[in-house]
């Protein structure tokens, strides 16, 4: 057995019982390697802590020091269990290939994309330390950074190649505005990404031409024809219903009539003129995930070689 004698003056003594068949010179059996392995671990925190003699735990630094991959899993199986429902109802799991069908993007495929990165760190950080599986640890820690470096890359070529990301942006905005109607959810997010920004298309009401349903050419035969979505029209005050019709026939007017009913102003636009009010909020923002990412490597990192340096059976 292990056992720990009182501390006389800077000396810590031990008395390690490793117990084998009772034969001098034969190897201890696996519970004497056990508590060997448990004396080594404590040693390793007394040198790296400062701290007294106490048997190494794992569980402690899932939940103690390094929360992250118990928060990053519980939040994935949140993400996940939000996209499925949210599939569930629209029908999508009893027919995968609505996904294919759908010419803009579906929202819940993101939500499941991030829910499927962050349960798989998760689960790696978790049963990496747990198990002291080092390849596991290494996974969940070369996956955040490599995530970091992305978040890195994609901000600094975004302030450097605003032109570019402006062009990809209004092709993304058109051809989800071209799936409108195509996915409730898809109507929802465009809905409150205009009425957020009190803004109507990706440069203007005429984008919405290039829906069928909102198009202006003979050819339609829809009562939306010339109109644009409820979330473009100017709210009235004295409404406490919200007028979902609002917005049609807008289009037949005379253009200098449109901003007396709708906003006329594209979301770009109210993007690009948003971000430098808000630069501050953004750049905290990304900070703060930045800095919550160093601190899950850096833990990761130390972990793994206090997990090397004993399998090593270093002695200090």
């Amino acid at each position: 057995m292990l056992s720990h004698s009182q501390p006389q003056g800077d000396t810590i003594s031990f008395v390690v019982d490793c117990p084998g068949d009772g034969s001098l010179g034969q190897p201890p059996s696996e519970e004497g390697m056990d508590q060997m392995r448990a004396w080594k671990m404590g040693v390793l925190t007394e040198k790296r802590r400062g701290l007294n003699i106490e048997p190494y735990d794992a569980r402690g630094w899932v939940e103690e020091e390094n929360p992250l991959p118990s928060w990053l899993r519980l939040a994935g199986v949140v993400f996940l269990g939000v996209g499925l429902w949210a599939w569930s109802e629209k029908g999508v799991l009893s027919d995968l290939t609505k996904v294919t069908r759908m010419h803009g993007i579906d929202p819940v495929v993101l939500v499941l994309m991030v829910g499927v990165v962050m349960f798989t760190l998760g689960f790696a950080g978790c049963v990496g330390a747990l198990r002291e599986n080092i390849c596991l640890l290494n996974f969940f820690c070369g996956t955040i950074v490599l995530i970091f470096f992305l978040e890195l890359a994609v901000a600094v070529l975004a302030f450097l190649f605003q032109d570019w990301v402006r062009d990809r942006f209004r092709e993304f905005f058109e051809s989800n505005i071209k799936s409108y109607r195509d996915d409730i959810d898809l109507q929802n997010l465009i809905d409150s990404l205009q009425k957020a920004n009190q803004c109507c298309g990706a440069y203007g009401p005429e984008d919405w031409d290039l829906n069928v349903y909102f198009n202006c050419s003979g050819a339609s035969y829809s009562r939306e024809k010339c109109g644009v979505p409820f979330s473009c029209c100017v709210p009235d005050p004295a409404q406490k219903v919200v007028n979902t019709q609002c917005g049609y026939d807008v289009r037949i007017q005379l253009k200098s009539k449109w901003d007396e009913s709708i906003f006329t102003k594209g979301c770009i636009q109210a993007l690009e003129s948003w971000l430098p009010r808000n630069i501050y909020i953004v750049a905290g923002v990304f900070i703060a995930i930045s800095l919550l990412q160093i601190f899950g490597i850096f833990l990761a990192r130390t972990l793994i070689s206090d997990i090397e340096a004993v399998k090593a059976g270093h002695h200090f």
